[in-house]
This record gives structure tokens, C-alpha cells and sequence, in this order.
């Protein structure tokens, strides 16, 4: 059983920065697969970014180029760097982390980019 706790979310302006954290419990956090999603009021929930135990990471399109995922292992943490954030990126971001068919997931952070 892996505890999934995020941190980070906030109101932010257009063009601000925000960084999430996602504190993993256990010891196996160095094999587990770490990603980010999030849901929109009324969308459905989608991937934002995703990082593996190998280091490959892949991002939606439309965070390409402004959002960074990473990890630090020996803090069990995986980050989320958002940079130039835009309205349409609010909404509740969640942390998942996997290894195989064992899927965990955190409660959620709210974003909210607005003037």
C-alpha cells in the first residue's frame, strides 16, 4: 500500500508559477512509475505528466515546454514545476503512482490561475 499526499496548489495570476509536491509513503517509492493528473469542473480527469523509475518522462501537449515532473527519491517526492501558467490549467491536480496493475492515487490539489 503506497499513501499519495500533495502539496503546493494555490491561486496563482496568469503567467505565475506554482510547484506541487506528492509525498509518497513505503519503501518501494524508487520502483514506482509517478505521474500527475488533473480535473477540470465538468471535464474529465487527464494526464498531465508522467515520470518512470528510468527517468522517461512524457507530458500533454499543452503543457509542453511549461511544466517539468521529477523526482527525488531519497525524499519519496515527486515534483510538478509549472511555469507560465494560463487560466485554462485550473483544476484539481492529482498524484498517481503505479508498478504493475497496483495503482495508487492522492487526494487532490486545487490550482486556480486567475486575475
Amino acid at each position: 500500500q503506497v499513501q499519495l499526499v500533495e502539496s503546493g496548489g494555490g491561486l496563482v495570476q496568469p503567467g505565475g508559477s506554482l510547484r506541487l509536491s506528492c509525498a509518497a509513503s513505503g519503501s518501494a517509492f524508487s520502483i514506482l512509475t509517478m505521474a500527475w493528473y488533473r480535473q477540470a469542473p465538468g471535464k474529465q480527469r487527464e494526464l498531465v505528466a508522467r515520470l518512470t523509475s528510468g527517468g522517461t518522462t512524457n507530458y500533454a501537449d499543452s503543457v509542453k515546454g511549461r511544466f517539468t515532473i521529477s523526482r527525488d527519491n531519497a525524499r519519496n517526492t515527486v515534483y510538478l514545476q509549472m511555469n507560465s501558467l494560463k487560466p485554462e490549467d485550473t483544476a484539481v491536480y492529482y498524484c498517481k503512482a503505479n508498478y504493475g496493475v497496483a495503482t495508487f492515487w492522492g487526494q487532490g490539489t486545487q490550482v486556480t490561475v486567475s486575475s
